[in-house]
């Protein structure tokens, strides 16, 4: 099982969680690729800098001059045009930041300015980080206990204490927090709307075979801490071989058009499953007609169920619990010209199984080097082969 743990000692913010992803392997033009589909004009540069003596990766976000104030209904309308899961979770944050803004401003989630988090650096960050975990696909994501600052800061309309009232809001019952070493804002309500979306856990490094460790670099090189943002890679040393407690939905179909299953599939997979597909079948008087499937686990069948009913045309779905034996994996990094590809490899009873080498990685490769992705695959495989 692939996890990851990120070491909030110093904090974190939206573009150090965007520098620990890059330093870890995450490409970054994987990362503007997302950025671009909302046509801000926004450019992400990632910059080797140090902290305390430590090499990190600071990434810096680029954007044209603009003094727009958005509402929760305009954010809405700008992500329509990612793709599910960046989609999704980067609504989901700004949902929590409207929620929260609402709660220390005493208003409605309606009326609240995006002063601050809506800026184009902020979406830049909300964004990018949603695209760099999506990329990665962990199985679970782990955070240690979460250094907020203190002191005073400034916003729109302000002095503000920190630990900011925004951040305490959006962190309501949920993770560990303390002050922590720095006497200034460690922690922004942006970095930690993008934890609270996506940690599973606050907890110490749990146990594991670690692969990779992102640095990534705050603005500021003080004494007070190491100002980085660390994101550990690894293999769960606490992983079961076999995968208990899955479900299996199925639905028979014999009236929808075929060009909808692509996107059937992919809205089903974004909802909790974690596989689906379509098989040919024929059913009574002998109609021609699909059977459409998915996997998940039990906690996630109803968000599952909800999906097949919305995306497709079945009035009825048959439901039976199955055993999976899922292998371990490890994720490993090939360099081919400048370019990293992500490598799984499968391990079953200490043994390797199978290697197999992320497409969307060669895809990127083959278009930044201008070589078809079957050269690039090639290549690739004989680096991981030597």
């Amino acid at each position: 099982m692939t996890i990851g743990w990120i070491d909030g000692t110093a904090g974190v913010s939206g573009d150090m969680l965007l520098g620990a992803l890059a330093d870890a392997g995450v490409p970054l033009g994987e990362t503007q690729t997302q950025i671009d589909r909302l046509g801000l004009g926004i450019i992400l540069r990632a910059e080797s800098v140090a902290r305390a003596g430590l090499g990190a990766t600071k990434v810096h976000v680029d954007v044209p001059t603009s003094d727009s104030i958005r509402h929760l209904s305009d954010i809405r309308e700008l992500l329509a045009r990612l793709n599910d899961p960046t989609r999704r979770r980067s609504l989901a944050v700004f949902e929590r930041l409207a929620m929260a803004e609402a709660a220390v401003h005493r208003t409605s989630v309606d009326v609240v300015h995006f002063h601050e988090v809506g800026a184009l650096d902020s979406i830049a960050d909300v964004v990018g980080v949603c695209a760099g975990f999506a990329a990665l696909s962990l199985d679970s994501l782990y955070c240690s206990t979460l250094s907020l600052g203190s002191g005073m800061t400034r916003g729109a309309h302000g002095p503000i204490p920190v630990p900011a009232p925004a951040v305490f809001a959006v962190l309501d019952g949920i993770g560990q927090v303390a002050a922590g070493p720095a006497p200034y804002e460690s922690t922004t309500p942006t970095g930690a709307a993008l934890l609270a979306e996506w940690v599973d856990d606050w907890r110490p490094l749990p146990t594991m075979t670690s692969y990779n460790v992102g640095m990534g670099a705050g603005t500021k090189d003080t004494d007070s801490v190491a100002n980085v943002c660390r994101l550990v890679l690894g293999e769960s040393a606490d992983a079961p071989v076999a995968s208990a407690g899955m479900v299996q939905i199925e639905a028979n179909i014999d009236d929808l058009d075929p060009r909808v299953w692509p996107l059937a599939i992919e809205a089903v997979m974004a909802s909790g499953a974690v596989d689906a597909w379509v098989t040919p079948i024929v059913m009574k008087k002998g109609r021609p007609a699909h059977t459409f499937s998915a996997l998940c686990a039990v906690s996630a069948v109803d968000e599952v169920r909800s999906s097949i009913f919305r995306e497709t045309s079945t009035i009825g779905v048959r439901e039976y619990k199955v055993d999976r034996e899922e292998l371990e994996r490890v994720v490993s990094i090939v360099d081919l010209d400048g370019h990293q590809i992500r490598v799984k490899t499968a391990h079953r009873r200490g043994a390797i199984v199978n290697r197999s080498l992320e497409w969307d990685d060669v895809v990127a490769a083959a278009s930044a080097l201008a070589r078809s992705p079957s050269d690039v695959l090639a290549r690739a495989t004989a680096c991981l082969e030597a």
